[in-house]
């Protein structure tokens, strides 16, 4: 990881399609852990466009949509691009459960699994589709909150695996 105390830590969100989940958890990092954390998301099969449901309860949060984009996780790895950012963290929110195919990340960044179900998979009336949305929004928020309180100066990197792992297994 990069020295912790004097410079902002990236993180990434990986997911499938890189059109729901992952970019709210960028947004949400992005703004929760403003000055300390900088987000990224990508997609290990980018579906090109941000879903709708996504960017309509952004921008109803409040939260600037203009530069999200669909894109792939390989933008991120050194090999493809020189210039991608050294990434300290690489948290992967598909839900296994739904059968996805969750992209792995080599290398050194400390990576955990905070699986979170797919809203875009979600059918039935309007209100039921932003609810679900909503609810990703919700569980993603709680965990980054969560990561954004932990003592990352003061605690060794097994112990914080470790509070990765747990953060991943929040519901509430």
């Amino acid at each position: 990881m990069t020295d912790q105390a004097h410079s902002v830590m990236n993180v990434l969100f990986l997911c499938t399609h890189n059109s729901a989940r992952s970019v709210l958890a960028e947004s949400i990092m992005n703004r929760v852990g403003a000055g300390r954390f900088r987000a990224f998301s990508a997609g290990s099969m980018p579906s090109g466009k941000i879903n709708p449901h996504a960017i309509a309860l952004l921008k109803h949060l409040n939260y600037k949509t203009d530069d999200l984009r669909s894109k792939a996780w390989d933008e991120f790895a050194k090999a493809n691009n020189p210039e991608a950012p050294d990434l300290d963290f690489v948290f992967t929110v598909c839900d296994n459960a739904a059968g996805e195919v969750c992209p792995i990340w080599p290398g050194q960044p400390m990576t955990a699994h905070w699986g979170v179900p797919d809203p875009s998979t979600v059918t039935g009336t309007e209100a039921e589709v932003s609810l679900a949305f909503a609810e990703a929004y919700r569980q993603l928020n709680n965990r980054i909150t969560l990561f954004c309180a932990l003592p990352l100066q003061s605690i060794d990197r097994l112990s914080l695996q470790n509070r990765l792992n747990e953060i991943g297994q929040t519901r509430d």
